[in-house]
């Protein structure tokens, strides 16, 4: 478990405001911004994120349907989609990528805990609180 990672996932439980999420990603070097958001599309595909979770995702990331993470959630084979989201090297076209890819983290990863984590898990990340 890194800082990284708690950050990410503290994120998608509403544990922590988007706002610092931003002011964070923002932070980084491109490169770490290109790490922190393969780590993302990665914790994404590990919660078994698919193809009806884009619309949702992208309401919950406050983006219009036709800013360009956007419209590529939409398309395609969510793994593929994801990856290329990831790819997306304008600043603010990243930190768009940035919001709807901890969106589609957070929906995905609270269906993975209602249906397989309901009744106690040994995940870490589902152990965080507003308190840590």
């Amino acid at each position: 478990m890194t800082e990284r990672d708690v950050i990410l996932n503290e994120l998608a439980q509403g544990l922590r405001p988007m706002s610092q999420g931003i002011a964070w990603f923002d932070a980084l070097a491109p490169e770490e911004q290109s790490e922190a958001l393969l780590f993302l599309r990665h914790h994404c595909v590990q919660a078994r994120a698919v193809a009806e979770d884009g619309p949702q995702s992208i309401h919950r990331a406050g983006l219009r349907p036709t800013h360009t993470p956007a419209v590529l959630i939409t398309r395609g084979r969510i793994d593929d989609q994801l990856g290329k989201i990831v790819s997306l090297t304008p600043r603010d076209e990243r930190r768009k990528a940035f919001r709807l890819l901890v969106a589609v983290l957070a929906i995905a990863d609270g269906r993975r805990r209602e249906r397989y984590c309901s009744n106690g898990c040994s995940h870490w990340w589902h152990k965080l609180s507003a308190a840590d």
